[in-house]
């Protein structure tokens, strides 16, 4: 039986520090994946879970997670269901008034979650706040301090100080067109009104996506300079790989043809059809990456087939294995 003075000592804690569920996916990464794990204990947050997917990554790391990480509830999925999808299931089982969508391939620690949540008490309409983040081989090396808005004519955009050198030139905290899908940290409410990540999408534009969505339910996303973390880009895809050029092509379309009107996407179209297309099969060729060229064409030509709203897989239709359940109070 519980003792009645920690029954009243756990309710306070919950209204002065609200359960946050840190969301983590795996997919045949398990060493870089036990490294952020040990990251997570130098958190200084007292009242996070941990709820971590497995994409059915060659090697099941139950054995590992179970022996090594009790404290985290592990999901193993049967098939790779991508960076929407693991995440998905990941949210539809976690318990937090917020979730903390986080890469594997990162390290966190200190007041990070404490750091997170302030923009969410200064204002009600915050929906969504990312760190900045740092790269990990050099941790004074800037990657994200904020989106630019996606060109409605080129569909790409830029993350603000990618590269730069940190001089503290990006210290102010302020609104941002898109949160960073490395880290981002939303209200559950959020989730409740807009939904999840577009389960189409698989990877990449996923979280441009979502903020664009979230952002037309009227919600604010936030860059919080004070709270940071360092990031190992590009473990799990590859600098240069097929299905990177597939599901960027693919996925760059499908978010113009979501997000665009139709003057914009018709600019967009011209700009596809007269440089993109011509430019990538020059650039292909000339390299002899044939599997690239083949996978950009099929990103194309994927949209002959398909609607841009189609209905993917819900949380609750994905075959799972849960191996750690939800703990009991």
């Amino acid at each position: 039986m519980l003792n009645p003075v920690r029954v009243n000592e756990m309710a306070m804690e919950e209204q002065t520090y609200p359960l946050i569920s840190l969301i983590i996916l795996n997919y045949n990464q398990l060493e870089v994946t036990c490294e952020f794990l040990e990251s997570t204990r130098s958190l200084t947050y007292p009242n996070f879970e941990i709820v971590m997917v497995d994409n059915a990554s060659k090697t099941d790391p139950t054995e590992v997670i179970t022996n090594r990480y009790p404290e985290v509830r592990l999901i193993v999925t049967d098939k790779n269901y991508g960076f929407t999808g693991g995440n998905n299931i990941a949210m539809r089982a976690a318990r937090g008034d917020y979730m903390f969508i986080v890469n594997n391939d990162t390290e966190v620690g200190g007041d990070l979650l404490e750091r997170l949540l302030e923009p969410f008490a200064q204002d009600p309409e915050v929906g969504v706040v990312s760190p900045k983040i740092y790269y990990y081989e050099d941790q004074e090396l800037i990657q994200f301090a904020g989106f630019t808005k996606v060109n409605p004519i080129t569909g790409r955009n830029e993350c603000i100080g990618n590269q730069e050198k940190e001089m503290g030139q990006y210290e102010v905290q302020n609104e941002t067109f898109y949160a960073h899908g490395a880290a981002m940290l939303v209200k559950k409410e959020v989730i409740e009104k807009t939904g999840m990540f577009a389960d189409m999408f698989f990877i990449y534009y996923e979280e441009l996506d979502w903020s664009a969505r979230i952002r037309k339910a009227g919600y604010k996303i936030i860059y919080q300079p004070k709270a940071s973390i360092v990031h190992k880009e590009s473990i799990t895809m590859g600098k240069e790989s097929p299905l990177k050029a597939y599901y960027h092509t693919r996925n760059r379309i499908l978010y113009m043809r979501r997000h665009s009107s139709g003057t914009e996407f018709l600019g967009f179209f011209l700009f596809l059809t007269l440089l993109v297309i011509p430019k990538s099969i020059l650039k292909y060729t000339i390299k002899g990456q044939w599997q690239h060229l083949k996978s950009f064409a099929k990103g194309i030509f994927w949209h002959f087939n398909h609607k841009p709203y189609e209905q993917g897989m819900l949380a609750d239709d994905y075959p799972i294995r849960e191996v750690s359940p939800v703990p009991q109070v």
